[in-house]
């Protein structure tokens, strides 16, 4: 088993003659959106116009995903790359170019009156339905043709340039520890060491590390939030907010409705940290850099082959599909394994379904914990699998949902490997879990907030690196309450966080929480109804990409507008730290 992904699939490399006939055709492609969108005046309203709309956007759409899935997956790996980064810019200035002609697309789709009439006639189209009801919906908001063309021509230099400025920095920070020079990635991964001075050494080592980028990353922060405050005024919406739950596909109400069972439910979170707190022996609650401490017995460390083998076991006797999609995975050279200079920290998926494939990307040190991040990343591989099926232009899951199916992964995988551990062990694994819903709960909240307040305070102002630390750490006082210690919290976590630096894609932290105690509740629901659940749940991910978020959920007979079905999730979780304080009492 390889430890690198292979991206033979797509290319070999940038001189590969398919990427340089790939790339060729792209500009044609670019130079034939511009055409048809200047030739639409002169085009009847009718069915044969909007087909041949609709698969001139299925061909641009297959040929941009795949060239810059490639350019990526590459620069992920090496931000140092300076032919990905080349490529990703020139690929991103030809779809800028036609920024333009998708707005007037989009304007003639939605300027047909008898659009859901023509839909019905034809099976090509019905399948677009969602697709096109939301471009006309959508319409609404946007700008002139000429203004949403510079918009996103300004973009390549503006907000993309911030976002990947941020990226460069923190995937090359060098920091000093133990006299050597780490990644952040390696610095941040001790957060795990069984050893209390070690976590705390790291700890030291990263907050000081931050103060030599925190400067130049704070303007990264500002520009890209005055941005998006500036667009989305421009559009007309109330708010970023109110912004990315339309695109979200996801009600205000449902977001309300989340927010409000977990603030209800935070206080329970609290009691499991006070109590960590008091196991490692600190008296005014954890310490920010205990939070990932290992508590228990259970210092079991995995190879990469025994992670694999853990897997399949648990997901194999849950869902064989989902065991096999695993195994092609680790099989097929879709993992990126471990740390290394110049690679992006964290972990992520990338759906890539004009292949049929992923690629994974994690740094794993061998803990249960990085094992649980391989099930979450292969949940959002399996959530690929299920809407490969659709059309490409319905391949594209909103922020809300896209944590589902990594989720139940891990609730799935979690919840096997606590009923079948001893006792002994089964602390340690119980405390693991409640180390990840605590983040997915109590940080999430916390970032939210933090997020919240940027975009206000810097319609006004701008925000230095010592007011967004100060920001960010009434954020987590708020949200971890007594349950950490306020002396030693994290003020630079607005630094270490990609999720805040994206033009295109605000508020990325809520979604956690969804998808956390979404999954959660299906999970219930599976545990109420055995394998009849399991149709529901494919039907159900198969819908997130044509369908609202509230409609999605249907398909398993759940109402995301009423606060109690969260309630119920959180409720799960809530006797889960019972049973971890009454074990270590």
């Amino acid at each position: 088993m390889n430890r690198e992904w292979s991206l033979d699939i797509l290319y070999k490399d940038f001189k590969d003659e398919k990427y340089i006939n790939d790339f060729k055709r792209f500009e044609d492609l670019a130079s034939e959106m511009n055409t048809l969108s200047n030739s639409l005046a002169d085009k009847a309203k009718n069915e044969e116009t909007l087909i041949l709309i609709i698969e001139k956007m299925e061909e641009f759409s297959l040929l941009i995903t795949k060239l810059y899935s490639y350019a990526e997956l590459r620069q992920a790996t090496n931000t140092t790359d300076n032919d990905a980064v080349s490529q990703i810019s020139a690929i991103l200035k030809l779809n800028s170019s036609v920024s333009k002609a998708n707005a007037m697309i989009n304007k003639y789709i939605a300027s047909y009156d008898n659009l859901e009439e023509i839909i019905e006639k034809n099976a090509f189209l019905k399948e677009y339905e969602f697709f096109l009801k939301e471009i006309k919906e959508n319409s609404k908001y946007l700008l002139s043709d000429d203004v949403e063309e510079v918009i996103s021509k300004l973009n390549l230099s503006a907000g993309a340039s911030w976002n990947n400025m941020q990226s460069f920095l923190t995937s090359t920070l060098e920091v000093d520890y133990d006299g050597k020079i780490v990644t952040l990635p390696e610095i941040r991964n001790l957060a795990y060491n069984k050893d209390k001075n070690v976590r705390k050494a790291a700890y030291e080592a990263e907050l000081k590390a931050y103060n030599k980028i925190k400067d130049a990353i704070s303007f990264s922060l500002n520009n890209i939030k005055v941005q998006v405050n500036t667009i989305s005024e421009l559009r007309g919406y109330e708010s970023p907010l109110a912004m990315t739950l339309k695109l979200s596909k996801m009600k205000k109400e449902t977001l309300n409705a989340l927010l409000e069972a977990m603030k209800e439910y935070m206080p329970k979170f609290h009691l499991y940290l006070r109590r960590k707190a008091e196991l490692l022996g600190y008296k005014n609650g954890l310490p920010w850099f205990e939070l990932f401490a290992p508590i228990g017995e259970s210092d079991r460390k995995f190879t990469t082959e025994e992670a694999r083998d853990y897997l399949l076991n648990h997901f194999s006797s849950f869902s064989q599909d989902i065991a096999d999609l695993m195994k092609e995975a680790f099989d097929n050279e879709w993992i990126d394994f471990y740390p290394k200079k110049g690679k992006v920290g964290g972990a992520f998926c990338a759906n890539m379904s004009f292949v049929k494939q992923s690629r994974v990307l994690t740094n794993f040190d061998g803990s249960l914990s990085d094992v649980v991040t391989l099930a979450h990343e292969l949940g959002h591989a399996y959530h690929g699998k299920m809407i490969e099926t659709h059309r490409p232009l319905n391949w594209e899951y909103s922020m809300p949902v896209a944590e589902t199916a990594s989720t139940f992964n891990e609730t799935v995988v979690m919840n096997a490997a606590i009923k079948e551990a001893s006792d002994k062990e089964k602390i340690a694994l119980i405390e693991s879990q409640l180390q990840d819903t605590t983040q997915i709960i109590c940080d999430i909240y916390s970032r939210f907030l933090f997020e919240s307040a940027v975009f206000e305070k810097s319609k006004t102002e701008f925000l230095f690196a010592d007011s967004l630390e100060q920001m960010m750490l009434d954020a987590q006082k708020e949200a971890y309450g007594d349950g950490l210690d306020s002396e030693f919290l994290h003020p630079y976590m607005w630094v270490n966080k990609s999720h805040y630096y994206s033009e295109a894609l605000s508020f990325y932290n809520f979604p956690y929480a969804f998808g956390g105690l979404f999954a959660r509740g299906l999970y219930e629901k599976y545990m109420e109804e055995g394998e009849t659940f399991l149709p529901k749940y494919q039907a159900l991910l198969k819908a997130t990409t044509v369908s609202t978020v509230e409609d999605a959920a249907k398909e398993a007979g759940i109402d995301l507008e009423n606060p109690e079905f969260f309630r119920k999730s959180l409720q799960s979780f809530g006797k889960l730290i019972d049973e971890f304080l009454e074990l270590t009492k």
